[in-house]
């Protein structure tokens, strides 16, 4: 294969695609890219004329592509097919025969060299480690309905537990790029590894992003992690506050869609007492405010309490008519469900107690849970 071929062939398929991809983007824009990068890979390893072209490769290619259809194949985006490609090479083996795939002249493919890239190699051995077969099944409906747009978030992650996850997550709960790259930055993964029933939080995540109500908009748990705090064993209240209001931005990326900071320390008279309120934030979907106590301690009945009298003061005093009633969320290091559940069970006010952490879990809990999660696949 020399350099001319090479341009030739991304030319085939990308023509051969083109008209279906009018129908059917998704699934022919993804692997006409997973092609390009096989190409491009193809060339580097056999490429007769490969040491003339070198590192300009791509840029080269995409000089070359600049005045045709092709004009979007910019030098990132060639790399980004690359680099597809090495992170998803088995497309051919797992996917179903009546995609696009098979619909193909088996001369646009070419003949592909049998000897693979040793990055290719350290991937279908990784995926073999977890369950092959059931790969199979998992990729069958990974690239039926996951536009190529969310592959590039994907192909980011080079932990394949981690990535399987996240996979795992568009399918089942369909989230849109925005909602992925999200999820991804806030540790979705990680924290649901912290999560007792795992499979549940993997269920409920779509909820979170788009609350109908109340409990959608609260998360069992909380990770902290980018507080990056020194010593995690003698952390008092006023400094895991302060750290998480120094990190504002990520701290409400952690909450959830739709909270909007609003006040610290928020002092409030209750007869002739001054109180003060940790966090209050607003939540612009939801139509309320959400009143944050912040405890580096474990649940106790008096903490809930004290966050009730502020939710009484805040729909007495503070909603407006336009306002739902106020909800309030006690963060805690252990919650002792059940203590929580008679303490919460029968008051008026919307009140949730959640679990944080500021430490990851472990590779192996983590590990385990997508190993189970693929077990369980089921087809949507």
């Amino acid at each position: 294969m020399n350099f001319k071929i090479l341009a030739q062939q991304i030319e085939s398929i990308h023509v051969a695609l083109q008209t279906k991809a009018v129908n059917a983007v998704n699934t022919h824009i993804t692997f006409r890219n997973w092609a390009i990068g096989l190409y491009i890979l193809e060339y580097q390893q056999k490429g007769e004329d490969k040491a003339k072209y070198g590192n300009k490769l791509l840029e080269k290619l995409a000089i070359k592509f600049s005045k045709t259809s092709l004009k979007g194949l910019t030098a990132p985006e060639l790399s980004r097919c690359r680099q597809f490609y090495i992170t998803y090479p088995s497309i051919l083996g797992t996917v179903s025969q009546k995609s696009v795939i098979s619909q193909l002249n088996s001369s646009i493919l070419g003949t592909l060299s049998q000897e693979l890239n040793p990055m290719t190699v350290k991937v279908i051995e990784d995926c073999k480690k977890i369950n092959p077969t059931l790969f199979t099944k998992h990729y069958n409906q990974l690239f039926s309905t996951t536009s190529y747009s969310h592959f590039t978030e994907l192909i980011k992650i080079s932990d394949i537990y981690k990535r399987t996850y996240y996979e795992l997550l568009v399918c089942k709960t369909t989230l849109s790029v925005r909602e992925l790259r999200d999820s991804i930055n806030t540790l979705s993964y990680e924290r649901t590894g912290l999560s007792k029933n795992k499979t549940l939080s993997l269920q409920t995540i779509a909820n979170k992003i788009k609350p109908a109500k109340a409990s959608d908009a609260i998360k069992d748990f909380y990770f902290f992690n980018f507080l990056e705090l020194e010593n995690v064993e003698v952390v008092d209240e006023t400094k895991l506050e302060t750290g998480l209001l120094n990190h504002l931005e990520k701290f409400i990326l952690e909450l959830g869609n739709g909270f909007c900071f609003e006040a610290r320390q928020k002092r409030i008279l209750i007869g002739d007492e001054y109180f003060f309120i940790d966090m209050v934030f607003y939540h612009r979907i939801l139509k309320c405010h959400v009143l944050i106590e912040l405890k580096v301690d474990k649940f106790n009945a008096v903490h809930a309490t004290q966050l009730k009298n502020y939710l009484k003061y805040y729909n007495k005093f503070v909603k407006t008519k336009t306002d739902n009633p106020a909800i309030g969320i006690l963060l805690v290091t252990d919650k002792n469900k059940a203590l929580a559940e008679f303490t919460v069970d029968g008051i008026n006010e919307k009140m949730f107690v959640s679990k944080y952490a500021i430490e990851l879990p472990t590779k192996r809990q983590l590990e385990n849970f997508i190993k189970k999660e693929l077990k369980n696949y089921k087809d949507l």
